[in-house]
């Protein structure tokens, strides 16, 4: 192995050889404790210390780092305090996480490093949106992000690298080559000769370099950093390297050939450099020892405090607590009384400009939304009046995209996403269920981010553009469900949304976008999330509802006058207005559950379950519920009538009534 010290002095080689020794000593420690069944599980990285080491060393210590995870020394290198990293992997409350994720799944913004997940990916689009930050404030710095080999086939990689490469955005992107996939050996993961070679189908810089060289690596990322913040563009590279143990200890290393330990052992990035810096003087085995013995003291010090740290005690008002970010966002009454009539497109994009010109940190992004104004116009002239740098056309990868929406909430950004259809969720769904909605209870960052969802049918558009697909994140911790009915609720709860430092999926009937119109407040107003609206009042039966059910509910009413009815517009779906919803069902003790969505799985069986829960002695007759029939959405006008809730509503009712 060759090392080039050219431009660094003895004090930095020190340096690097101190962080590079010090991952390989706590993970050999951890494999004792493993094997003495005092910890549980590792992922070893074992070999591949100088990736994670030169990199982070290579990097301002307020650039952020994405790790995966054998990156170890991306923790280490950025001095978080070995005793708490232990009580994280401990599964400790006083580690990084309050006990909530496993070894290396969190983050934490003190030391600028994002947390993974396990789905590996989703990691590579947060980089994407930090670096879209840095380039918004006009900073000179980097997102530096890993991947493994076998994570380069994933869809994930190939939207972020593309979406960095189109919008010119300074990330370094890492590839940690060690051969497997867990067992499945690279050939078998790609047929292109180096992975470093895909970077050219983006446009963009990609090499391939020793990964086992520590000073390879440190002034490659150095190099590589001043490029991308010259040009602001992105660049791959590709460090190959070996894992000397299993992809975790319980998996072992039976499929690997013994003579690649034998030729990757000879390579050994902390052995080599050593005896580099021995043959020239720079170190001596006394001082070697020096190094060693501190770190072994820090590391004796940490699990002292580790195993000393009590079990958890499980407090679930906390655990519910954390789930979203605090801070109750206050309700903003309209400056003055003037409304104007608007359709319901009419009044999202007046609450969208509105946000854009109170929040200069709000971006703008989705497919179309530009020039063209999106797919529904609602973004036109949004472009003219706040610029291309707010106002994003994105690639066709609504992953990268939400990703990236993490990636600038990370950084004191708010962003709207628009799907769109809200049919193409499904292409995001990781990111938003597995991102966007665990990352505060994971580790206590918020994601300031609306997904905007054009929904529903009742125009003939068949089954992929047509689907009502709220109640998929009901289910859903940490996200919030907004579903508004008219264009007044409409504008205020889209302000309120983008308000809320949570992440809210926001639903939008597109059936409704220019069918239905209302008197509007001119100014800037929310309407409280969690907050249903009474919509008219009755006494024989209650119709709970939301989005386009209410107008049928109230045509409905409209048309059978001798019917007195009770309609509630829930208008957010999670969380729910459980004191409204008693109310209703204390009205008329008579309950309709009514929603567009298919029968089964829909919201209404869930609200079903929580009236009989707590509402039971209030009921006059069972709980009916009316919704779109259990298939696809067809395209025939004819079918998709008989498909929708509303075909069966009067037969419902009349159910209801008889009982």
């Amino acid at each position: 192995m060759q090392f080039d010290r050219s431009g660094l002095d003895n004090d930095k080689l020190i340096a690097l050889y101190t962080e590079l020794v010090r991952p390989r000593m706590i993970e050999e420690k951890m494999l004792v404790l493993l094997r003495q069944g005092r910890i549980s599980k590792w992922f070893s990285g074992i070999g591949q210390e100088a990736i994670a080491v030169g990199t982070t060393m290579a990097l301002d210590a307020d650039e952020y780092i994405m790790p995966l995870h054998r990156n170890l020394g991306v923790f280490t290198a950025r001095k978080m305090p070995f005793d708490k990293l232990f009580m994280q992997w401990q599964g400790k409350k006083e580690g990084f996480s309050k006990a909530r994720e496993r070894s290396f799944h969190f983050g934490a913004n003190e030391y600028h490093i994002c947390g993974m997940i396990s789905h590996l990916g989703p990691q590579l689009a947060i980089a994407d949106g930090i670096a879209l930050a840095h380039k918004l404030k006009k900073e000179d710095k980097v997102s530096v992000t890993f991947s493994g080999d076998g994570g380069t086939s994933e869809g994930d990689f190939h939207e972020a690298l593309n979406v960095a490469a189109v919008w010119g955005l300074p990330v370094i992107f890492i590839i940690e080559n060690n051969g497997y996939g867990l067992s499945t050996p690279v050939n078998e993961q790609f047929v292109c000769k180096q992975l470093a070679d895909r970077a050219v189908g983006y446009g963009m810089a990609g090499i391939t370099i020793d990964g086992n060289n520590i000073l390879e690596v440190y002034k490659t990322i150095t190099e590589a950093r001043q490029y991308c913040i010259r040009e602001q563009k992105p660049i791959l590279i590709e460090c190959m390297t070996f894992r000397m143990r299993g992809h975790e200890e319980a998996s072992g290393v039976k499929y690997v050939p013994k003579e690649l330990f034998e030729e990757w052992g000879k390579k050994d990035p902390v052995a080599n450099f050593e005896a580099y810096l021995l043959e020239k003087s720079i170190l001596s085995h006394y001082i070697i020892k020096e190094i060693r013995d501190k770190i072994q003291q820090e590391i004796e010090g940490g699990l002292a405090t580790g195993f000393a740290a009590p079990p958890v005690v499980a407090d679930t008002v906390e655990e519910v607590n954390d789930v979203y970010a605090p801070g109750a966002v206050a309700t903003v009454a309209p400056a003055s009384p003037a409304k104007t009539e608007k359709k319901f497109i009419q009044a999202l994009s007046d609450g969208l400009r509105q946000c854009m010109e109170k929040h200069s940190n709000l971006v703008l992004m989705g497919q179309d939304i530009a020039e063209y104004g999106g797919a529904f116009k609602l973004t036109e002239g949004f472009v003219d009046k706040f610029g291309k740098e707010r106002v994003r056309n994105t690639p066709l990868c609504e992953s990268a995209i939400v990703g990236t929406a993490l990636g600038l909430s990370i950084k004191g950004f708010k962003s709207m996403m628009e799907m769109q259809f809200a049919d193409f969720v499904t292409v995001g769904f990781n990111q938003i269920v597995n991102n966007l909605a665990k990352i505060h209870y994971r580790w206590g960052q918020h994601a300031d981010v609306v997904v905007r969802m054009p929904t529903g049918g009742g125009v003939g558009a068949g089954p992929f553009h047509s689907q009502s697909n709220e109640a998929w994140f009901t289910h859903v911790a940490g996200l919030k469900v907004v579903y508004p009915s008219t264009p007044e609720d409409a504008k205020g709860l889209l302000i309120a949304s983008i308000e809320n430092p949570n992440p809210v999926m926001f639903f939008e009937h597109k059936g409704l976008y220019r069918s239905i119109s209302g008197l509007v407040p001119d100014d800037y107003y929310t309407i409280e999330i969690g907050k249903a609206r009474q919509v008219q009042q009755g006494e024989d039966i209650s119709i709970i509802t939301y989005g386009s059910g209410v107008h049928w509910a109230t045509d409905y009413a409209t048309q059978h006058p001798d019917v007195s009815i009770d309609i509630l517009d829930l208008r957010t779906l999670l969380p729910l207005d459980y004191d409204a919803i008693r109310a209703a069902v204390q009205r008329t003790g008579k309950v309709l559950l009514l929603h567009e969505d298919t029968l089964f799985g829909g919201i209404g069986g869930e609200l079903a379950a929580w009236i009989s829960e707590n509402c039971f002695e209030s009921l006059d007759a069972p709980i009916m519920r009316c919704a779109s029939l259990d298939t696809p959405v067809p395209f025939s006008i004819e079918l998709e009538q008989n498909f929708l809730a509303k075909s069966r509503l009067h037969q419902t009712v009349q159910k209801l009534m008889a009982y």
